[in-house]
């Protein structure tokens, strides 16, 4: 049964014109069969060598070895283009439709797992970037490509990129070679890539916000939770794991933490806003 505070807060979202918003993580992803970069996966291991997500994922190793980047990126990129949304991810779908403008999805995940389970673009926000795209390694123009439909990523062999394949992953206006579309470990948040001005203003106009299956360890995600509770909004974590926002929420009048699966929760939200939309 959802806590009486949590009801009282959708209901007053509902009443006020407040956004009642969600922001998922890897964790949301899991009972897709997607490993986390933190996660006992998040490693690499090419030939004799062994990297770290951290080290692999970043623009400073893509200028010194940008195949051995794409090797990564291209196995990452295999598992989610064979995984399919969860219960979780057609949940959100479901609200989206209940609440329309009300509702915001914010998203560090590029799975694009929530595309694929209905949710729209324009309520939705990738802070994280998106697998389905890629771009100039040299930002020659700024313009997002689709990822090569022409590469064959069944099958692959973790440690070969072909000739032909390379020759995909190329920049069709300059030669230079193209990039993933994702926010790398030594980057910043930015509008333009990542929407982070389009998702710190969700936050201030959100009642509640549900954080699903995140750590909270990027500076971003801090900032829009920080930013609903500085608004006199509420703030929900559901995650099976301890994270930073568990500390933060744990004694805050206005911060609830659940240990539960996303799915189990989702569902019973969807039914209580159901009740209050209806």
């Amino acid at each position: 049964m959802m806590n009486n505070r949590i009801t009282e807060q959708l209901n007053y979202c509902l009443e006020n014109d407040k956004k009642i918003s969600f922001l998922t993580g890897a964790g949301i992803s899991a009972e897709s069969g997607i490993p986390t970069f933190r996660g006992k996966d998040g490693y690499w291991v090419s030939g004799s060598k062994n990297y770290k997500a951290q080290e692999i994922g970043t623009y400073r190793m893509f200028k010194m070895a940008s195949q051995e980047v794409w090797k990564w990126f291209l196995y990452r990129k295999s598992v989610t283009e064979a995984a399919s949304p969860n219960q979780s991810h057609y949940i959100l779908r479901d609200m989206e439709q209940l609440l329309g403008d009300r509702f915001a999805l914010i998203s560090q995940n590029v799975d694009s797992l929530h595309r694929k389970a209905g949710s729209s673009e324009e309520r939705t926000y990738l802070i994280h970037g998106d697998f389905d795209f890629v771009r100039c390694g040299d930002e020659c123009s700024g313009e997002l490509y689709p990822f090569p439909k022409e590469m064959d990523l069944k099958n692959r062999d973790k440690d070969v990129i072909t000739e032909t394949e390379w020759q995909l992953l190329r920049c069709p206006k300059c030669g230079e070679d193209l990039r993933p579309h994702v926010l790398w470990f030594d980057e910043y948040y930015d509008e333009k890539y990542f929407k982070r001005d389009s998702a710190l203003r969700v936050a201030q106009q959100s009642g509640i916000l549900f954080i699903i299956g995140t750590s909270g360890a990027t500076t971003l995600p801090q900032m829009i939770a920080h930013d609903v509770l500085a608004n006199s909004g509420m703030v929900v974590e559901v995650n099976l794991e301890e994270g930073y926002f568990s500390d933060m929420l744990k004694h805050h009048p206005n911060g609830f933490v659940f240990r539960k699966n996303s799915s189990a929760f989702l569902a019973e939200l969807k039914q209580e806003i159901e009740k209050i939309a209806g």
